[in-house]
């Protein structure tokens, strides 16, 4: 019965978080074409998400140590409210108050809730699958993919739902989802996720563990390297320079999300099939797939400089960035819950998930940043600028990730520093 329950909790700690993904992809749709078409630049635009990715580094510091002391129903619960605030504050303010100090403070609170709702999220597959690690890794991939699916969703709901019914309106409509997924969260989910630690200590959040250390680095990289050309340069690309409609553009991007998601969930087949002998990845599959990753936006700057039809490079080429990039990151959202023991799931998965908003902070502010300045060199070279960073990120993530175990025998507990000699 006990199993039954944690089963079910699970299944509704997953639907909330479904729906709180679903508001925050389409949020970051409609705050950045709304404020693009208002004629912000590239760097102001990348400035109204400076304070979701900072309080994000915040909230999984802090939001670990609240699931550990407290219990994940509890941060669950804060995230949806958080998120309720956020879209309230957005719906409710009348044009003038829609400024960029405004607007910062919203996208941090949007921050907040999104953390706390995928730190209790990804912190409840560990309860559910337990110390056996074949079960635990489709059970993580699963989760990652479909939640990358959904936000691609959010992606496109966000700007269709901006040329239909405009920017309040569709904020109202997002409002009404999330406060759905709160009212059913907290009627139907029993007992506790988890077991609540009142001795936690907020120190024990820096992780001791020299595996969970180096994957968190690796993992700054990683999303940097994405979210350097992906989160402002791309779609302002998309709508400046190949002259697509927002819905086009949020279609595109929401349609790469959604594909991005299918091959995350069936990450345990594709990697299990290509490497020989490996019942679950290791170090050295994170690094491998990193330094593959590199050549891809390597060649799509090659080929903006070269003159190639750029719709075509860049369609192309981010095809075959996200399929590596899902794999990337599915092989690291196992090996973190791997690396833990099941005691300091929250913590540790909090204390990895800073990094990874810390990768996400240096890639959005950077991507306009780099973007802007590069737009002297023609209208392709804000694009080549943030490309070629992301090859620089993707090289350090694979450098790093050299560093972790690379014990391949079959397992059924979490991966230990004794295990490679340490």
């Amino acid at each position: 019965m006990h199993q039954t329950n944690n089963l079910r909790n699970y299944i509704l700690v997953t639907g909330a978080y479904w729906a709180d993904t679903l508001t925050d992809g389409a949020i970051r749709m409609l705050v950045l074409f709304y404020f693009f078409q208002l004629g912000y630049s590239p760097f102001e635009v990348a400035m109204l998400f400076l304070f979701y990715e900072i309080f994000g580094i915040i909230t999984n510091l802090f939001g670990g140590y609240l699931g550990a002391r407290f219990g994940l129903k509890t941060t669950l619960f804060l995230g949806l409210g958080t998120q309720l605030i956020a879209l309230g504050l957005l719906a409710f303010a009348p044009p003038s108050l829609l400024v960029v100090p405004y607007v910062m403070l919203a996208q941090a609170l949007s921050g907040i809730a999104k953390d706390l709702t995928k730190m209790s999220s990804k912190s409840a597959v560990k309860l559910v699958a337990g110390e056996t690690q074949g079960q635990l890794y489709k059970w993580v991939s699963i989760l990652t993919g479909s939640k990358n699916a959904i936000k691609g969703v959010g992606f496109f709901l966000g700007a269709l739902l901006l040329n239909l019914v405009g920017f309040q309106v569709a904020l109202f409509i997002l409002a009404a989802l999330v406060l759905l997924a709160l009212i059913l969260a907290m009627v139907l989910i029993k007992g506790d996720l988890g077991t609540a630690n009142k001795q936690a200590k907020f120190s024990q959040m820096f992780s001791h563990n020299q595996a969970v250390n180096m994957l968190a680095a690796a993992r700054i990289f990683l999303f940097g390297a994405r979210d350097v050309w992906f989160v402002v340069g791309l779609p302002v690309f998309f709508v400046s320079v190949l002259g697509w409609d927002f819905w086009q553009a949020g279609g595109f991007m929401a349609a790469w999300t959604i594909g991005y998601g299918v091959v995350q969930a069936a990450t345990p087949g594709l990697i299990r099939r290509r490497v020989e002998g490996a019942n679950e990845p290791d170090g050295r599959t994170a690094s491998g797939l990193a330094f593959a990753l590199a050549a891809f936006p390597a060649s799509i700057a090659l080929a903006l400089s070269a003159g190639i039809a750029p719709a075509f490079a860049v369609v192309a080429g981010l095809l075959a960035f996200g399929a590596i990039f899902a794999l990337n990151s599915a092989v690291h959202s196992y090996l973190i819950l791997a690396y833990t023991d099941s005691d300091k799931v929250a913590m540790n998965v909090g204390f990895y998930y800073m990094a990874n908003a810390m990768g996400r902070l240096a890639g959005t502010v950077l991507s306009g940043l780099l973007y802007q300045l590069g737009l002297q060199y023609g209208s392709y070279g804000g694009l080549i600028a943030c490309l070629w960073a992301s090859v620089a990120f993707v090289i350090a993530a694979g450098g790093l990730s050299l560093l972790l175990p690379t014990n391949r025998a079959p397992r059924t507990r979490p991966i230990v520093l004794k295990d490679v000699g340490e």
